[in-house]
């Protein structure tokens, strides 16, 4: 009889902690459910296609994928009321934008903000400021909606957003998107992409160079 006791205490734990693995609460970090990186160092291993798209950057200027045609960029995904990833991932990103002109690799870098409602082009450009973004080459872009991004994201990285109410007034919103940076070559396909929580600049410009000189 003990022993009997014993075995549904055990299934009864087993199930517990089973169940409590699949909660439906979205994690308010990268999208697992992302296409895994290939083991391949040809930059040349990825290649679905980035859709057509239509926006405004953080000067209030129309910007669409034609502004990108023929050229090498880096994108990624951001919102300025976001204060779990997006502050290191645009940190980051500063600092490989900088590491990268100094080693004489010119790349165009544009940031989707998942947030478009809240943030305005004014309001992108003092984010970009804050971090020090070299706008000379890098876009903040807005001007679509929610819907909008949220399925260019399904189809442009392999990811979905997820929108939930924030913990305070301070924080109001949280939207879980992708944490990586994405390397898109002049025909708008994905050639790699990158931990935006920890790149690697030097690896960035190998694969940059790798794909100029092709």
């Amino acid at each position: 009889m003990q022993v009997k006791w014993y075995i549904w205490i055990v299934i009864s734990i087993f199930v517990f902690i089973v169940g409590g693995c699949n909660s439906t609460e979205p994690p308010q970090t990268e999208n697992r459910q992302e296409v895994t990186q290939t083991a391949s160092n040809d930059v040349t291993s990825l290649n679905w296609r980035i859709p057509e798209f239509k926006a405004v950057d953080h000067t209030g200027k129309a910007f669409t994928h034609k502004d990108v045609q023929g050229d090498l960029w880096l994108a990624d995904l951001i919102f300025t009321r976001c204060n779990t990833v997006c502050p290191p991932m645009t940190a980051n990103l500063s600092k490989v934008q900088k590491d990268l002109k100094e080693q004489g690799v010119d790349i165009k870098i544009v940031s989707f903000s998942v947030d478009p409602e809240y943030d305005k082009p004014e309001i992108l450009t003092e984010y970009a400021k804050k971090y020090q973004a070299d706008l000379s080459n890098w876009y903040f872009l807005t001007g679509y909606t929610y819907d909008e991004i949220n399925q260019f994201t399904q189809t442009a990285f392999k990811g979905v957003l997820t929108k939930s109410k924030g913990p305070s007034p301070e924080v109001p919103i949280m939207i879980n998107h992708s944490t990586r940076y994405y390397l898109i070559d002049g025909e708008g396909k994905v050639r790699k992409f990158y931990d935006g929580l920890q790149p690697d600049s030097k690896k960035i410009a190998e694969d940059i160079q790798q794909l100029q000189n092709k």
